[in-house]
């Protein structure tokens, strides 16, 4: 059975998904991070992502090239979305239905892991139903101060830690499962 990752990168203070925030998290991409983003990918077999991740990655990845952007452009994608409509573009598919049914049905099937990257609704939704197998939390040495948090609007969870790694440049890698 294929894995769901939730891969993040984070400040200290717990901010994913401010966009604001990229041009300080590169500063912090050493050729060991790059490494681990890489191995991450490649070893993923296709993407989930709810609308606006999905939304802002195919704004940019069409027109890029290289190695990584033509493994993310080429492989499939799996859209959670209650108003986005079929077709997408972009090699993604519109999960239709019940969410957590069509995910149970997309780990079920062969192939490498299934990726998500940042974390969101979907990812709520994915944990309150037991979906999730790892996150890969990419904690970086400077705090932002404004934006979205990792879990906000969540009850708590727990979870154990399978790995941690520090790179070059400060980063450390947190990798969690259900506990």
């Amino acid at each position: 059975m294929r894995e769901i990752i939730v891969a993040a990168e984070v400040s200290m203070d717990g901010i994913v998904n401010n966009p604001e925030m990229f041009s300080e998290i590169f500063k912090y991409h050493t050729d060991d991070v790059q490494d681990y983003l890489d191995n991450l990918l490649f070893s993923s077999g296709a993407l989930l992502s709810g609308r606006l991740t999905y939304e802002g990655f195919a704004k940019i990845w069409p027109a890029r090239t290289g190695k990584m952007a033509d493994y993310i452009n080429e492989m499939p994608k799996h859209v959670a979305s209650r108003t986005l409509k079929e077709p997408l573009s972009w090699n993604s598919t519109l999960i239709q239905g019940d969410v957590v049914e069509q995910l149970r049905k997309l780990k079920q099937m062969g192939g490498k892991d299934l990726v998500q990257y940042g974390v969101g609704e979907l990812t709520h939704t994915m944990l309150d139903h037991g979906l999730v197998d790892k996150f890969q939390l990419l904690v970086f040495p400077f705090t932002f101060g404004k934006g979205g948090r990792w879990f906000d609007g969540m009850d708590m969870k727990h979870f154990k830690l399978i790995d941690c790694k520090t790179f070059k440049s400060g980063a450390i890698l947190l990798q969690y499962g259900p506990a």
